[in-house]
């Protein structure tokens, strides 16, 4: 696992990135956690942060492992002046489709495979899951790969509303 912390003149970063194994998930929802936590995340929602990171990276290291990608999956965490995002994201190239807020939908895949739909069907649940628990979610898609950023506010910008 490789960690990187950035900071500029108005978001601090942490960058992970981690092998597509699923015994890596649990360190990367501990990291979440504590950087949520210092960035001013409402106590009260953390487990929900935990619980999301966790099913965005189980998601991406099972895109990984199916596809049979080695690259490593990426997690970003940014506190910005108002709010705090995680961004996961794989490098499995988009099959066509692409969602903002909701899951993405299946397309392209033959109507005979059937790992591929049950795969969709994982992937679905995965999306409807996280977007359960996080009220800001953006799932993006492309040739490149696929990110889900989360966004949380943080107690600087609820003591502002």
């Amino acid at each position: 696992m490789h960690a990187r912390t950035f900071e500029g003149d108005r978001m601090a970063t942490v960058e992970l990135r981690f092998s597509a194994q699923p015994e890596h998930v649990r360190t990367a929802r501990l990291v979440a956690a504590a950087v949520a936590r210092r960035a001013g995340v409402d106590e009260a929602v953390l487990d929900e942060v935990r619980l999301a990171v966790g099913e965005a990276c189980s998601r991406a290291v099972g895109l990984h492992r199916s596809h049979g990608i080695t690259a490593p999956v990426r997690v970003v965490l940014i506190e910005e002046e108002k709010s705090f995002s995680i961004e996961v994201g794989d490098e499995v190239p988009s099959t066509g489709s692409v969602a903002t807020g909701t899951p993405e939908t299946s397309g392209g895949a033959p109507a005979g495979d059937l790992y591929d739909h049950e795969a969709d069907g994982e992937d679905e649940m995965g999306l409807a899951v996280i977007s359960g628990l996080v009220d800001d979610v953006q799932v993006t898609s492309d040739d490149d790969g696929g990110v889900i950023r989360m966004t949380w506010p943080t107690a600087h910008a609820v003591a502002l509303s």
